[in-house]
């Protein structure tokens, strides 16, 4: 959600914030600031509405504001509109302290309103600025900014990530960490924190992660950290290997472009190391065989599109375990008593490692006796560390709001999970689990069959992007394969676009049907083809444009209904989805590249969630 970068160093502050900051734009805001101190300026402020180009025109390119130490913010609303007052960082009253926040302060008005009885006035309608204004009322009264920090972080309630500077300390800041994420950075003569470790990289690839209850003191000379009761700690470190070119362009137009085309490599990366001599090998895994031939149900617990991997892998898991998969909104796991104990499996799914939701519900079946094992992306984040096995994407940084490669590393892991667990469970045949290999082993060159004709793909984009709304139809894991189709093109072209199982047509959808309306027909699972067939025909009937979708093998049935026709390469059915989604990507980017949308960086949408 919400960026975090903080410097401490022998250079000037401002311009390497602001690097950092732009680096964090994909995470999604609405106005950005920073904050430096020196001893001969004191603590200089500047922020705004709007983007980076704002405050860099403001700040000169950070060369209007002197000093080695600083913190800065990329907020997106939540307390309070966005508007330059409601911006990050937030001052306290005296100008003593100065705060950036990711999170919310859950109790912030039960503080501000005991704050405000003690004659202090607020600015600005934010949860952030009574950290600010706490902190320097229990500073003024002990003259000690870590006992001060200390009092401050047992008072307040809620998720936080916190970089704090005080003007009586010019060449350090402080920082701290709960249920938000943060990391430390370890540079030569200089230290950062970050809430996204591309913030950095081009500076440094040694970090730290801080973990729930850390207080951490930043400066040139380096890291002290503490644990909650006050009591300094060591901190592992940990090398990142993602290439920074990784994170950068590299003559894109987009992001997501550029994240779409890596998704082979992406996905020879998750997969190479993990099949040796025709047979998935999860090293990574502690859980025994015992263990695994022990759970009786599965739970896949994530958000949007992790959530829609989830649904994918319930097929596919159910097919190869032969026992029941429920998939669940991480949302609304925590709410829903879910009926988890010690024989379940909760497989918790996401990209950042970081998602509030997906941590809660972690937490919720660790308590109620389930083994958790993540699906994760980002080394060393809070739902891999408290899981008790991880399986690692290994997809490198993904810049764009709209997952892409997250996606496909996901779906393809989740499959080997399932591939290894029937083996152990011995609920698959030795063919079919030959069969099932051979498929992984040949689809990064089939997803780079599909990359190289987009021509199709960009003409229809060209004829059909000013519909206002779609409609995503298939039946079983096309049905799955749609709701992230549809997804995609919603969140980066802002379309109305949904996703129904083409069974459900008739009991009510097809009365949205009218001449002119979109549909994109999904025929890839071809067990139901002539089923999904029937489905097309009735929305054709009513007037309906068809864009469909299937296997090279199925073209020419699927002609003989649907006038624009893509397909993939035809690949083992469980797998089909991993090729079907790269033509429902491509289609999506390049709608909204034909509406002019700001396509890495969707409005009111952020890359991390890390709030309710």
């Amino acid at each position: 959600m919400c960026g975090i970068v903080g410097f401490a160093g022998t250079t000037e502050a401002a311009p390497i914030l602001l690097d950092g900051l732009e680096r964090l734009e994909y995470r999604g805001y609405d106005s950005a600031g920073v904050a430096v101190l020196s001893e001969e300026r004191g603590l200089q402020m500047k922020k705004s509405k709007g983007r980076l180009k704002v405050l860099r025109e403001l700040t000169d390119d950070g060369r209007s504001m002197t000093g080695h130490v600083g913190i800065g913010h990329t907020r997106w609303a939540t307390h309070g509109e966005p508007n330059d007052v409601n911006s990050h960082p937030h001052l306290s009253q005296n100008g003593l302290v100065a705060v950036v926040h990711n999170g919310i302060i859950e109790n912030y008005l039960e503080i501000k309103e005991y704050l405000i009885a003690k004659g202090i006035c607020f600015r600005s309608e934010t949860d952030t600025e009574v950290v600010a204004q706490l902190l320097e009322y229990y500073y003024s009264n002990s003259g000690d900014i870590m006992s001060a920090v200390y009092k401050m972080l047992d008072r307040i309630e809620g998720a936080y990530a916190l970089g704090i500077l005080c003007v009586d300390y010019p060449d350090r800041f402080i920082a701290a960490r709960k249920d938000a994420p943060l990391l430390l950075g370890y540079g030569k003569d200089c230290s950062f924190i970050a809430s996204d470790v591309t913030a950095i990289l081009k500076h440094t690839r040694e970090v730290s992660y801080m973990a729930d209850g850390e207080v951490a003191v930043v400066s040139s000379a380096g890291i002290r950290v503490f644990d909650a009761m006050g009591r300094e700690i060591e901190k592992e470190r940990h090398t990142v290997d993602w290439d920074v070119s990784a994170a950068e362009k590299g003559g894109y137009a987009h992001f997501m472009y550029k994240e779409i085309l890596e998704q082979p490599e992406a996905v020879r990366k998750t997969m190479h190391p993990r099949l040796k001599d025709g047979r998935v090998v999860l090293d990574d895994l502690k859980m025994t065989a015992e263990q695994i031939r022990g759970f009786r149900r599965l739970f896949i617990v994530a958000c949007g599109s992790s959530y829609h991997v989830g649904v994918v892998g319930k097929y596919n898991l159910e097919h190869l375990l032969r026992v029941p998969v429920e998939v669940v909104l991480a949302s609304e796991f925590r709410y829903a008593d879910p009926l988890v104990d010690e024989n379940c499996l909760v497989i918790v799914i996401s990209q950042s490692g970081e998602t509030l939701d997906s941590m809660m519900a972690l937490r919720l079946a660790k308590k109620l006796g389930a083994r958790v094992l993540s699906i994760v992306n980002v080394v060393g984040s809070s739902i891999a560390r408290e899981s008790d096995d991880v399986l690692y994407t290994w997809a490198g940084p993904e810049i764009a709001v709209a997952t892409t490669k997250a996606y496909s590393t996901q779906m393809v892991l989740l499959n080997m999970l399932g591939l290894y667990m029937a083996e152990l469970r011995g609920t698959v045949a030795p063919e079919d689990y030959a069969a099932v290999v051979g498929g992984l082993e040949a689809l990064p060159a089939q997803m780079e069959r599909v990359l190289e004709n987009t021509g199709t793909i960009q003409y229809l984009a060209s004829r059909y992007f000013n519909h206002n709304s779609v409609f995503f139809i298939g039946r079983n894991l096309d049905y799955a394969l749609g709701l992230e189709g549809s997804l995609k093109l919603k969140e980066i072209s802002y379309i109305h676009s949904e996703a129904y199982a083409s069974g459900e047509l008739k009991h009510g959808t097809i009365s949205l049907i009218e001449p002119g309306t979109l549909v994109i027909a999904l025929g890839t699972y071809t067990p139901l083809f002539d089923k999904a067939m029937s489905n097309v025909i009735e929305v054709k009937a009513r007037g309906a444009d068809i864009v469909a979708l299937t296997t090279e093998s199925r073209r020419a049935d699927m002609e003989k209904t649907a006038g624009n026709v893509l397909t993939v390469p035809d690949a083992h059915r469980l797998l089909q989805p991993s090729l079907g989604i790269v033509p429902l990507q491509l289609f999506a980017y390049f709608v909204a590249l034909q509406r002019g949308c700001d396509i890495d960086k969707p409005r009111n949408l952020a890359k991390s969630v890390t709030v309710e």
